[in-house]
């Protein structure tokens, strides 16, 4: 054997021998699987929604939509800072994820309502904007921004609706974001098809005040409110 090849012989025994380098710090943006929660959000202040933890945030409202006709929640909407987020997680498949197909879904469903739509890329990827026409309460006819956000996670998919200001302005859609990245998502052991709302649940019978609503889709259609955060 050469020289040089006793050097490269010496030189991979020693990085066999050598411990392996530490993993990267977890990502610091979720949302989050409750598997892999990193330890400084796991210390942090959560509301507990079942299948969503949303972390308190200071003068934020909390409200559950309840669309199931037994009248179970299937969404969480935030109100923060005059916009609103609405929250909504779905089973996925282990491996792939739905957020392309439901983009071409979407789409399809605010084009048929006469909307104009547009795909932008986002924190979390590709997200929809839209221009959607509605009537106001005089019954004119006005434009309400709506912004879909996707994120695919390990069989589970949220959905994110940003709508205020938050739709078509970053510095006003920041505070949501955030509240967005800090969401963990608890998908539970129950097989469920693809595209199946996971389950909500009420974490008090209390309910706070009403917060004001916005012009525009169901996301923000009323319901019980359940936490003002201050």
């Amino acid at each position: 054997m050469g020289l040089f090849s006793r050097h490269r012989a010496a030189r991979v025994a020693d990085a066999a021998t050598e411990p392996a380098p530490p993993d990267p710090d977890p990502d610091p943006q979720g949302p989050w699987d409750a598997a892999a929660v990193p330890e400084a959000v796991s210390t942090a202040s959560y509301i507990d929604l079942g299948s969503l933890r949303v972390p308190a945030v200071a003068g934020m409202q909390l409200r559950l939509e309840s669309m199931t006709p037994d009248g179970h929640p299937t969404a969480a909407v935030i109100v923060l800072a005059g916009s609103s987020l609405e929250l909504r997680a779905f089973a996925a498949p282990r491996t792939t994820g739905i957020w392309e197909e439901l983009r071409e879904d979407i789409t399809l469903e605010l084009r048929r309502g006469r909307a104009r739509t547009s795909v932008t890329d986002g924190p979390h990827g590709p997200e929809i904007t839209s221009q959607v026409p509605v009537r106001d309460s005089q019954g004119h006819e006005a434009v309400v921004n709506v912004r879909f956000i996707g994120v695919d996670g390990p069989r589970w998919f949220l959905r994110g609706v940003l709508q205020g200001r938050a739709a078509s302005d970053e510095a006003a859609a920041a505070p949501l974001r955030e509240v967005l990245d800090q969401v963990v998502v608890v998908r539970d052991s129950q097989a469920r098809p693809p595209r199946e709302i996971l389950p909500l649940r009420d974490p008090s019978a209390a309910a706070g005040p009403e917060p004001e609503d916005l012009p525009g889709l169901d996301p923000l259609r009323p319901g019980p409110t359940i936490a003002e955060v201050r």
